[in-house]
């Protein structure tokens, strides 16, 4: 392919097939690959995730991808080649989880990740409209009211970062942005044409940024 190359971290967790594949879908040479060389030559990084906390870190830790994905995501919240997080891939930003009080996230955002409040169903297992925070290019281009697929039981705390909450309970982040690191708890690969605008936001944001 033609489009910018795109590195989706390979570390066994997930249908990360969908995400290289709805990249693909909007332009990106995605390639799923736990190769540092392929990924040290990227445009840009993503960082899927589900399921839980600690398997992702352990996953992580396994392949050794864990301190490559630490040292993207650094890069990224500096300015340097961007990077995206999904669902855990987002929560893994920060310091750390309640879902896995012994596994460190990667402290690049400020935080703790914690159950989600309130009486509400666990895991949050829906499509939920995006209330965008401000005008952040990540969310540029979508729909009035546009609405996305959340699978999750924990979330990010609410803070300067978040550029988009959706309303489950309380106000529940949903997406993030530092730098030209962009995460969204959301699956975009499964959001139909809104996630595939969010997908084609980021990869036109590699244009130009060097690594």
């Amino acid at each position: 392919m033609s489009g910018p190359l795109v590195a989706v971290l390979d570390y066994g967790i997930g249908n990360l097939r969908s995400a290289q594949k709805a990249l693909e879908r909007v332009g990106a040479d995605a390639r799923l690959t736990d190769d540092p060389d392929l990924i040290s030559r990227a445009d840009g990084v993503v960082l899927p995730g589900v399921g839980a906390f600690g398997r992702c870190v352990e996953a992580l830790e396994s392949t050794g991808l864990a301190e490559v994905a630490a040292d993207a995501a650094r890069a990224a919240a500096d300015g340097g080649r961007p990077f995206l997080g999904i669902c855990v891939g987002l929560q893994l930003l920060y310091e750390g989880s309640a879902e896995a009080p012994n596994h460190r996230g990667f402290g690049v955002l400020d935080g703790q990740v914690s159950l989600l409040a309130g009486d509400v169903k666990r895991p949050q297992m829906q499509w939920n409209r995006l209330d965008r925070i401000g005008d952040h290019p990540l969310l540029a281009g979508l729909v009035e009211d546009p609405w996305t697929y959340f699978v999750h039981s924990y979330a990010a705390p609410v803070g300067p970062d978040t550029v988009a909450t959706c309303r489950y309970g309380s106000d529940v982040c949903a997406a993030v942005a530092c730098g030209n690191l962009w995460a969204c708890q959301f699956h975009p690969e499964k959001s139909g044409g809104v996630g595939l605008q969010v997908l084609a936001n980021f990869v036109g944001s590699l244009a130009g940024v060097s690594a």
